[in-house]
C-alpha cells in the first residue's frame, strides 16, 4: 500500500508566525511527533487535549487533560466491559484555568490537584508513567498507576488535517504500546498487564482548531498475528474526507505503514453493539470488530454539546503487513466510536 500524502521528517511550526494561521509546511505525516503547536489567538476554537486509554481483557481505564479554551478538565474513568461497571473520577474549570498542554506532543510533564482529582502524565525516553487518585462519590476513592512502555523505534502515526488555512488539527495516535501497573477500585487493588494478560496502551493529543459542528470516527487494535507479529491499527474516518489526509494506518513491529486513502466504515448507530466493520478498497485492510461494552456518554453545556458511541471489543480480519502482504489477525484487544459535537 502506498499514501500520497508527504512525510515529514524535521521538526515544523503547526502554525504561522502569528499563531493563527496554518503552515503550509506543516502538511504532511510523521513517524514521530514533530510537529509544535504554536497556536495563538482565535478564542473559542483552539482545542488541546492529551487523552490515554489503557486497555486489558477485564478493565479499561482512561485519563484526559483537555483545554478547550473555555473549558478545562482533568478526567479519569474506569470500565468493566463484561459486567458494564465504571466509573470515574472528573474536575472541571472554566476558562481552563490551570490546565496547561506542551506544544510537543508526548513530552514533559502534566500536573493537576485539586478536591476531586490529583492526576499526572509523565512524559520519558522509554515510557510514560500515568497517575492518578480521584474521590468517586458512587464508587469511592480510587488510584491508578501505569507505566506505557515505549519500545526502541516503536512508530506512531502523526499527521496534519487542513480543512482550511485557519481552521486545521494536529493529531499524534499511539498504538500497541504495552502496559503494566496497579490499580485500586473499590478497595481492591489489581494488577494490569503483564505475561498471559496484555494491557495495551493507547494515546491521542490533539491540538488545532475546530469547526463548531464536527463528527468523526475513531478505531484502533493491538495485539499479536496469527503468525506471531505485533499488530497496531489506527484509523478513522468522517471529520477527514476532503482534506486529502487521513489519520490511517497499521504498525507491524513497531514500523508504521501510512495508508492514505479514506476508509470504508460500516456500523449502526443505533445498534452499538452489532459489529463495526472497516475496509480499504483493496481488501488487504479488512477488519470487524465484536462489541461487548458499549461507552455510551452525552454532554449539553449551554452551546456545547457531545455524544459517542464508544464501543470495546476485539477485532479479527486481515491488515497489511507492510512488504506487500497481508496478515490475520483474530480476536485481538480494540475499540471503535463516533462522536457527534457542536463544541
Amino acid at each position: 500500500m502506498a499514501t500520497h500524502e508527504p512525510e515529514l521528517t524535521e521538526p515544523v511550526d503547526l502554525c504561522t508566525p502569528d499563531g493563527r494561521r496554518l503552515n503550509p509546511a506543516a502538511k504532511g505525516w510523521s513517524r514521530r511527533p514533530l510537529h509544535r503547536a504554536n497556536l495563538a489567538g482565535r478564542w473559542g476554537r483552539t482545542k488541546r487535549w492529551d487523552y490515554w486509554c489503557v486497555q486489558s481483557d477485564d478493565l479499561i481505564l482512561t485519563l484526559t487533560f483537555a483545554d478547550v479554551d473555555y473549558l478545562g478538565l482533568v478526567a479519569v474513568e474506569w470500565i468493566e466491559p463484561h459486567t458494564g461497571r465504571t466509573g470515574r473520577g472528573f474536575d472541571g474549570r472554566p476558562g481552563a484555568r490551570g490546565i496547561h498542554l506542551p506544544e510537543v506532543a508526548g513530552q514533559g510533564h502534566l500536573e493537576h490537584r485539586s478536591r476531586r482529582i490529583d492526576a499526572t502524565i509523565d512524559y520519558r525516553d522509554d515510557a510514560t508513567v500515568l497517575t492518578a487518585h480521584w474521590t468517586d462519590p458512587k464508587r469511592g476513592d480510587g488510584h491508578l498507576d501505569i507505566r506505557v512502555a515505549q519500545p526502541p523505534g516503536h512508530e506512531s502515526l502523526n499527521v496534519v488535517i487542513p480543512w482550511d488555512e485557519q481552521r486545521f488539527q494536529f493529531t499524534s495516535k499511539h498504538q500497541a504500546r504495552p502496559a503494566t501497573g496497579t490499580v485500586t477500585i473499590d478497595g481492591e487493588e489489581r494488577t494490569i498487564g503483564g505475561a498471559g494478560d496484555p494491557a495495551w496502551g493507547i494515546f491521542d493529543a490533539g491540538r488545532g482548531r475546530w469547526p463548531y459542528h464536527t463528527v468523526w470516527n475513531w478505531g484502533g487494535a493491538a495485539g499479536d498475528s496469527a503468525d506471531g507479529r505485533r499488530v497496531g491499527v489506527q484509523i478513522g474516518a468522517k471529520w477527514t474526507a476532503g482534506t486529502g489526509f487521513t489519520e490511517n494506518g497499521v504498525i507491524v513491529d513497531g514500523r508504521l505503514e501510512k495508508i492514505g486513502e479514506e476508509l470504508d466504515w460500516s456500523y449502526d448507530w443505533d445498534r452499538p453493539m452489532e459489529p463495526w466493520r472497516v475496509r480499504d478498497s483493496s481488501g488487504a485492510l479488512d477488519i470487524e470488530l465484536v462489541p461487548d461494552h458499549d461507552r455510551h456518554s452525552r454532554l449539553a453545556l449551554g452551546f456545547a454539546h457531545n455524544e459517542v458511541h464508544q464501543v470495546f471489543g476485539r477485532w479479527t480480519g486481515s491488515v497489511p503487513d507492510g512488504d506487500g502482504g497481508t496478515l490475520r489477525v483474530e480476536a485481538i484487544l480494540g475499540f471503535a466510536e463516533e462522536s457527534r459535537s457542536k463544541w
